[in-house]
C-alpha cells in the first residue's frame, strides 16, 4: 500500500434507505480490487454485547461475512445505550468521544488500502452528543457517498438537504446512490434522477433496483427477533416471507390466502387451520397451498397427534406466547437487519452493487 488508506463514508438521507446494504456491497467490490480493506462504524445505535463490549450489529455482520482483521471494539468505538444521550447533554465532553473515534480509526486503517466508514441515519444524527455523521466525516477526513431511496423528487430534495450539512462542515460529497427503485419504473427513474442531481452539481454513482429478497425477512430472522421456540423445520429457516396471513377464519377460506412466501400466524389450538396449511407441504403436489412457515401463538401446543405430523414437516413452525394479533403487528413493524447467515441476501447485495454502482468512478473521484 502506498500512503494512507482511502476513506469512504457511507451516509443516508433517512433510516432504512439501504446504507448497510451499500456498505456491504462496496466492501465486496473493494476486496475484489484491493488486498487490504477495512471497515468501521464510528457511532452505532443498535448493538449487542460481545465479551462485555457493546458492538454495533452492522459491525458484527461485516466482520463475520468478510473475515475482517482487527478488533471488534475498534470497528465500533461508540455505542449509544439507553441513557447515553441524556448523560451527555448534562455532562458534555466532545474531546473524549472524538479521541475515541480518531484512535479507533487509526488502528482500523493501519495497513489498509481503503476503509469503508458507515454512518448512522441522516447527516445530522448524533448532533445531540456532538458526533453527527457530518462531524465524524470531518473529523476523519473522509469523503461521503449519500444513499437515498428510489424516486425522483424525494431523493433529490433529501440528498440536497443532507449535502448542505456536510458542505457546512467542509466535507466533500463524492456523489449519491439511489436505492430501491421499482424495476418497472427503473428505465424512467434512472435517467431523470441522474439529470436532476447533475443539475444540482451532484454525481450519481449508482441507481439500484429494488429486490424483494432484501426486504423480505427469513424465518430465521423472525425466529431471532421474536424469541420464539422452534418446533420443526430447522433446515428450512432460510425460507423468505413476503406476506402475513392471520388464521382466524374457517380452514377452507385460509387456503385461499396461502401460497409461496406466506407466513401463517394462528393460535396453537386452531388445529383445523394448522392441518389445512400443512396439507400443501405434506402432499408435495402443488405450491398453491404451501407456506414459508407457521407461527403458533398464545403459548398453546397442538395435540400430540398433530405434533407428530408437525415434526415430519419441511417448513419451520415456531411457537410464541404472544396473542395472534399482537405478534402479527410486531412482525409487520420489524425492520429486519441483514444477518451473517443470510447467504442468499448477501450474494444478492454483492451482485446488485457490482452491477449497478460505478465502483471505478468512486475510486477515480477519491484520487481527484
Amino acid at each position: 500500500m502506498d500512503g494512507p488508506a482511502k476513506k469512504i463514508f457511507v451516509a443516508a438521507t433517512r433510516q432504512n434507505d439501504g446504507k448497510t446494504i451499500v456498505s456491504l456491497g462496496l466492501l465486496r467490490a473493494f476486496f475484489n480490487r484491493f488486498s487490504n480493506v477495512g471497515y468501521i462504524k464510528p457511532v452505532g445505535q443498535q448493538f449487542q454485547l460481545i465479551d462485555g463490549e457493546e458492538i454495533d450489529k452492522d459491525v458484527v455482520l461485516m466482520k463475520e461475512v468478510y473475515k475482517l482483521s482487527g478488533n471488534l471494539k475498534d470497528m465500533s468505538p461508540i455505542a449509544v445505550p439507553r441513557g447515553f444521550t441524556e448523560n451527555y447533554v448534562m455532562n458534555p465532553d466532545k474531546d473524549v468521544l472524538q479521541r475515541k473515534v480518531r484512535d479507533a480509526y487509526g488502528r482500523v486503517a493501519q495497513g489498509k488500502d481503503i476503509v469503508v466508514l458507515e454512518g448512522t441515519g441522516h447527516a445530522g444524527v448524533g448532533s445531540v452528543f456532538d458526533m453527527s455523521n457530518a462531524e465524524v466525516a470531518r473529523l476523519l477526513g473522509a469523503s461521503v457517498i449519500l444513499v437515498s431511496c428510489g424516486g425522483i423528487g424525494r431523493p433529490i430534495d433529501e440528498i440536497m438537504l443532507n449535502k448542505s450539512m456536510f458542505d457546512a462542515k467542509g466535507v466533500k460529497v463524492l456523489g449519491a446512490i439511489i436505492n430501491k427503485v421499482q424495476p418497472e419504473k427503473y428505465d424512467k427513474v434512472a435517467p431523470v434522477v441522474r439529470r436532476g442531481l447533475a443539475n444540482q452539481g451532484v454525481e450519481v454513482l449508482g441507481v439500484i433496483p429494488y429486490n424483494e429478497i432484501l426486504s423480505d425477512p427469513t424465518m430465521q430472522e423472525l425466529l431471532d427477533d421474536t424469541g420464539g421456540t422452534l418446533l420443526s423445520g430447522k433446515d428450512f429457516l432460510d425460507n423468505t416471507v413476503s406476506r402475513i396471513v392471520v388464521g382466524a377464519m374457517p380452514p377452507h377460506e385460509v387456503l385461499d390466502y396461502l401460497g409461496r412466501g406466506t407466513l401463517l400466524i394462528t393460535p396453537g389450538n386452531r388445529e383445523d387451520i394448522i392441518l389445512a396449511a400443512m396439507s400443501g407441504s405434506l402432499t408435495g403436489v402443488t405450491q398453491k397451498f404451501c407456506v414459508a412457515g407457521i407461527f403458533l401463538t398464545c403459548g398453546i401446543t397442538p395435540h400430540k397427534n398433530v405434533m407428530h405430523l408437525i415434526n415430519e414437516l419441511s417448513i419451520p413452525i415456531i411457537q410464541v406466547k404472544e396473542d395472534t394479533f399482537a405478534l402479527a403487528s410486531r412482525i409487520d413493524n420489524l425492520i429486519v437487519k441483514i444477518r451473517p447467515s443470510a447467504v442468499k441476501k448477501i450474494q444478492a447485495i454483492e451482485s446488485l452493487v457490482e452491477q449497478y454502482v460505478d465502483v471505478q468512478k468512486i475510486l477515480d473521484l477519491l484520487k481527484s
